[in-house]
C-alpha cells in the first residue's frame, strides 16, 4: 500500500545538471516570466476601458492575471514533478543492473498517481467538452463538463458508448470517413447533438485526434466547444438578414459586392443573388464619376457615412436609395465597407409630385382674385395669399403671426367675422366694408369665412375670403341708374305725347290770330306765341325720338339732324349753365347707315360731359361742334373750353368706371359705352388736350362701312 504523498519525498540525483537541462530550466523561467508580464500589461492596458462597463466587468484584467499566475503556479509545479521523475528515471537507467528498491517503486507510482490526478484535474477545469474514445465508440475518459451535459456520474459512463446517452444519433457538418481519419489521423468539424429527453439540438466545433499504440489507432480524444449561443445568433442574425426590407450588403473599397440579402436583389430587380454578387463595380453607376457607387476608393475612412445615391436596376431604371455605410478595418486598413440601402424611389416621387402640387396651390392661389385668409384658434394668421399686395397694396408677411385684434381699421370686419365663426354663433358668415389701398383709394370689400376643419373634422382654425367688389357696386349703381331713365324714357313718351295735343291747339289758334281781323299788336303776340309753340313742339318731337325704344338695325340717318336734335333736348340746361353752343352743319355729309339711338347716346354724353367741366370751373363757356369729312370717314369734333384733361389720365379715360368726378357726380361708364357703339361701328373715339385749354374729343366713322351697310 503507498503511504501518504506528504510522506514521499524523492531523492534527487547526484549528477550535475547537463547542458541542455539548464537551457530547458532558464527556457522555462522565460516563458513563466512572460506570461506574467503579459497578464500584467493586458490589465494594465484594458483597465481604463474596462473600469466603467457594467455588471463589474472591470473585474476580467484582475481576472486574468489571477489566472495567468495559477496557470503559471501549476506549471512551475508541473515542470518540477517532471523533473523529478526524470532524475529518477536516470537514475534507474544507471543502476539498471540493480533491481529497484521498494521505495524508488513507491516514490515512482506516487509520482505517476499525481500526475493522473493533477492531469484529471487540468481537463476537469476546462469549460469545453473533453474525452477519450475507443474505435468502437466506448467512452475511456471524459471530464466533468460531460458529466454534467449528459447528468450521469462517470463511473456510468466509462465502458459505454456515447450514442447510449443520447435522444439522437450524432450529426456531422463536415463529413466524417473512418478510413480517413486512420489515415489522417485528426479530424475537425461541427456536430450536432441531440441529448436525451430535450428536443432542442446543441451544436460543438469539435477537434478529434488519434490514440496510437504502437503503429496502430486505438481511438480518438476529443476537445468539444459548445457553440449553440453563437449558432443561435447567427441563425437569427440570418433569419434577420434574409427578411430585412432595407437592402444589407458589403462591399470591397472599391464598390465590388461581396454579400447581399434578398430586399437588394429584390431592389435592383436581378433575378439571384448570385447574379447580383458577379456584376463589376460600374454596372451600377448612373453617373461617369470616378467614385464608387457603394465603396470609397482611395479612402480609409472607417467612419459612418450617411448619403443619398442612385443606382442602376437591371432593367436600365433608376432607383435612389438611402445609403448608411461604416468601414471594416482590420490592422489599420479598411478591408470592406458594410451598410444599408433603404429604397425612396417612390418618396421621392411622392415628394416631387407634393412639390408640383404645392405649386399648383400656390399659383392657383396666386391667380385667384380673391384674397385668401386663414387664422388658427389663437387668432393669428398662419396664411395669407400673395393677393393682398393688388388688393391694399401690403406685404403677406405684414399679417402673418399677428393677431386678428392687432391689425388697423381695414381689418375690423374682419376679426368681427372671425369672432363669429370661431365662437360657433355660425358656420358662415359674410359683410361688406370699405377697405383703404395704401395709395390712398377706397374700395369695397366682401368678406366670407366660414369654419377650418382639420383631419378629424375637428375645428382647427376659421379661412376667410376677401373680394373686391368695388366693380360690381358701380355696375349694381349703374343698372339702377339705367333702370331709373329707362322709366324716365317711358314717362317723357308718354308726356310728350299729351302735350302734343294741347300744343297742336296752341299753333292752330296762334296761325287764325295772325289771319283774322287783329290789331298788329296782337298779330305780333299771336306769331310770338305760334313761334314758341312750334319750338315746344319740336322738343317735345326729339323727346319722343330720344325716348322711342331703339329699332334693331341700322338705318340711314343725317348726322346734322342728330346732332340738332340733342342740342335742342339740351337748350334749357346748356343755357341755366350759361354754356354757349357753336354748331355748324356740313351740308357736304352724305347719309349714313347707323344706329341713330346709339350715336345719340354718344353724342349726349360727349355734350353733357363738356357743361359739367365748364360749370365746375368757370361761370360761363362754349362748346364747338364740327362736322367734317375725308376720303374714306367722317368725323365729328365736340370741344370745350373747360380745364382739360390731366396727361396721367389721358390713357385711363376711356376705362370702365375711371372717371375724375366727385363721387356721385358720375358712374365712369359714360365714355367707355361710346367707345364700344363707335367700335361696332367701325369707328373710333380719341381724345387730346386743346392748346388754350379745355379737351377735344375726335368721332369717326367709315364711308365704306357705312355704305356696306346700307348696301346690306
Amino acid at each position: 500500500m503507498p503511504m501518504p504523498q506528504s510522506t514521499v519525498t524523492p531523492k534527487r540525483s547526484n549528477a550535475t545538471p547537463s547542458g541542455l537541462e539548464r537551457e530547458e530550466s532558464q527556457l522555462w523561467r522565460w516563458a513563466l516570466g512572460l506570461i506574467v508580464l503579459l497578464a500584467v500589461t493586458v490589465a494594465y492596458f484594458s483597465w481604463e476601458q474596462l473600469k466603467d462597463l457594467p455588471y463589474r466587468l472591470w473585474a476580467v484584467p484582475a481576472g486574468i492575471f489571477l489566472l495567468s499566475f495559477l496557470f503559471a503556479a501549476y506549471a512551475f509545479g508541473r515542470k518540477r514533478e517532471v523533473s523529478d521523475l526524470r532524475q529518477l528515471l536516470r537514475g534507474l537507467e544507471e543502476r539498471s543492473s540493480i533491481a529497484p528498491t521498494e521505495e524508488q517503486l513507491d516514490q515512482l507510482g506516487q509520482l505517476i498517481s499525481r500526475s493522473q490526478r493533477n492531469f484529471k484535474e487540468l481537463i476537469d477545469s476546462l469549460d469545453d467538452v473533453a474525452l477519450a474514445v475507443s474505435l468502437d465508440g466506448s467512452l475511456r475518459t471524459v471530464n466533468k463538463r460531460v458529466t454534467e451535459m449528459l447528468a450521469t456520474p462517470y463511473s456510468t459512463l466509462i465502458g459505454h458508448k456515447l450514442a447510449d446517452f443520447l435522444g439522437g444519433p450524432l450529426v456531422t457538418e463536415t463529413p466524417f470517413d473512418l478510413a480517413r481519419f486512420l489515415e489522417k489521423r485528426t479530424w475537425a468539424g461541427v456536430v450536432s447533438v441531440q441529448l436525451a429527453g430535450n428536443s432542442r439540438r446543441l451544436y460543438y466545433d469539435c477537434v478529434a485526434n488519434a490514440i496510437v499504440k504502437g503503429d496502430d489507432v486505438v481511438g480518438a480524444s476529443v476537445l468539444a466547444r459548445n457553440i449553440t449561443d453563437q449558432r443561435d445568433k447567427e441563425q437569427r442574425f440570418t433569419q434577420l438578414f434574409e427578411t430585412l426590407r432595407e437592402g444589407v450588403y458589403m462591399c470591397s473599397p472599391e464598390g465590388q459586392l461581396l454579400e447581399v440579402n434578398p430586399a437588394l436583389v429584390a431592389i435592383l430587380g436581378y433575378a439571384s443573388k448570385e447574379e447580383l454578387l458577379g456584376l463589376p463595380p460600374d454596372a451600377l453607376k448612373v453617373d461617369a464619376n470616378l467614385e464608387p457607387v457603394l465603396g470609397r476608393a482611395g479612402s480609409q475612412s472607417g467612419r459612418t457615412r450617411t448619403r443619398e445615391v442612385r443606382l442602376r436596376r437591371k432593367d436600365g431604371g433608376i432607383a435612389v436609395c438611402q445609403d448608411v455605410s461604416t468601414g471594416v478595418i482590420e490592422d489599420g486598413k479598411v478591408v470592406r465597407y458594410q451598410g444599408t440601402l433603404v429604397d425612396i424611389t417612390e418618396k421621392r416621387v411622392l415628394e416631387r409630385q407634393l412639390r408640383q402640387e404645392e405649386e399648383f396651390r400656390r399659383r392657383l392661389l396666386e391667380s385667384f382674385p380673391d384674397l385668401i385668409l386663414v387664422l388658427n384658434l389663437k387668432g393669428q394668421y398662419t396664411f395669407v395669399s400673395p393677393c393682398i399686395r393688388e388688393l391694399l397694396g401690403c406685404d403677406p408677411e405684414q399679417l402673418l403671426g399677428k393677431a386678428v385684434d392687432e391689425a388697423d381699421d381695414n381689418w375690423s370686419e374682419i376679426a368681427k367675422l372671425y369672432r363669429s365663426v370661431a365662437a360657433g354663433e355660425t358656420s358662415r358668415a359674410s359683410c361688406e366694408y370699405a377697405a383703404q389701398h395704401r395709395s390712398g383709394e377706397w374700395r369695397t370689400m366682401l368678406g366670407i369665412a366660414s369654419p377650418l376643419l382639420n383631419a378629424e373634422a375637428k375645428p382647427a382654425g376659421v379661412i376667410i375670403s376677401v373680394r373686391d367688389v368695388t366693380t360690381e357696386k358701380k355696375l349694381e349703381r349703374q343698372i339702377i341708374q339705367s333702370e331709373r331713365l329707362a322709366a324716365m324714357g317711358q314717362m317723357i313718351g308718354g308726356f310728350a305725347h299729351e302735350l302734343n295735343n294741347p300744343l297742336t291747339s296752341i299753333l292752330g289758334m296762334s296761325e287764325l290770330l295772325q289771319e283774322g281781323p287783329v290789331s298788329e299788336t296782337t298779330r305780333k303776340q299771336a306769331t310770338i306765341l305760334h313761334q314758341q309753340a312750334r319750338r315746344a313742339a319740336e322738343i317735345v318731337q326729339n323727346l319722343q325720338f330720344f325716348a322711342r325704344p331703339p329699332a334693331p338695325g341700322h338705318s340711314q340717318v343725317d348726322l346734322n339732324e342728330l346732332v340738332q336734335r340733342i342740342l335742342h333736348m339740351q337748350t334749357y340746361p346748356l343755357r341755366k349753365s350759361n354754356v354757349t353752343v357753336d354748331f355748324q352743319p356740313e351740308p357736304t355729309l352724305p347719309p349714313m347707315v347707323v344706329d341713330p339711338n346709339q350715336l345719340m347716346q354718344v353724342f349726349l354724353n360727349l355734350l353733357l360731359n363738356a357743361e359739367q367741366a365748364i360749370r365746375e370751373t368757370r361761370e360761363k363757356g362754349t362748346i364747338r361742334v364740327r362736322l367734317g369729312r375725308n376720303s374714306d370717314s367722317v368725323w365729328i369734333v365736340f370741344q370745350d373750353d373747360g380745364p382739360g384733361i390731366a396727361p396721367e389720365n389721358l390713357t385711363h379715360i376711356f376705362d370702365p368706371f375711371f372717371t375724375t368726378k366727385r363721387p356721385g357726380r358720375g358712374t365712369g361708364l359714360g365714355l367707355s359705352i361710346c367707345k364700344a357703339v363707335l367700335r361696332e361701328h367701325g369707328g373710333n373715339i380719341e381724345v387730346a388736350s386743346a392748346p388754350g385749354g379745355g379737351a377735344v374729343f375726335t368721332i369717326t366713322l367709315p364711308l365704306g362701312a357705312s355704305a356696306g351697310a346700307a348696301a346690306g
